[in-house]
């Protein structure tokens, strides 16, 4: 069975609207989108034509898009859901930029998304690949444009397959 190639985004912060919206993205990460069969944002993209960019380059690329608003997302209000639920390869995925404090995460984002089988969140910058209560997965790629402490910027890649997350890892970029 082929799995999906989900690439996971978070805090992009893509603050330009000139020509092309994705020269901050590292080439490696935009190499990631093109070969994705999934895309997924957990938030921080910042402006309309930045969020249009990634779409319209993940249709090209023949990949579905999901993203989620983020508190850097303002100008996306009323374009972008809090939270996005979706099945992929079988396996359900939940998605929210903030997931709140490191304390009680797994519990909070367990009662939060209860049928999930992972949940995709952002916002902190730090990348997060945790299995937490009743082996609900807790993924945060990190930031490919905006590393912040940590020591490089990342994306995440899931590979899912009949209904089970094969391959899981955060990826510097």
């Amino acid at each position: 069975m082929t799995a999906t190639t989900v690439v996971v985004l978070a805090d992009t912060h893509l603050r330009r609207d000139g020509p092309d919206p994705l020269d901050r993205m590292p080439a490696a990460a935009l190499a990631a989108m093109d070969t994705a069969d999934v895309v997924l944002h957990a938030g921080d993209v910042v402006t309309a034509a930045a969020l249009e960019a990634l779409r319209s380059r993940t249709a090209a690329a023949g990949a579905a898009f999901y993203a989620v608003l983020g508190n850097n997302d303002g100008a996306l209000g009323g374009v972008l859901p809090d939270t996005v639920v979706v099945d992929v390869a079988g396996v359900t995925v939940a998605m929210v930029h903030d997931s709140g404090r490191r304390d009680g995460r797994p519990a909070r984002l367990r009662r939060r998304f209860p049928t999930a089988d992972v949940v995709v969140f952002g916002h902190s910058h730090v990348p997060c690949d945790d299995v937490g209560v009743d082996g609900q997965r807790l993924f945060n790629p990190g930031s490919p444009t905006e590393r912040r402490s940590q020591p490089q910027r990342t994306i995440g890649i899931l590979e899912l397959a009949g209904g089970t997350v094969r391959r899981h890892r955060i990826v510097p970029v």
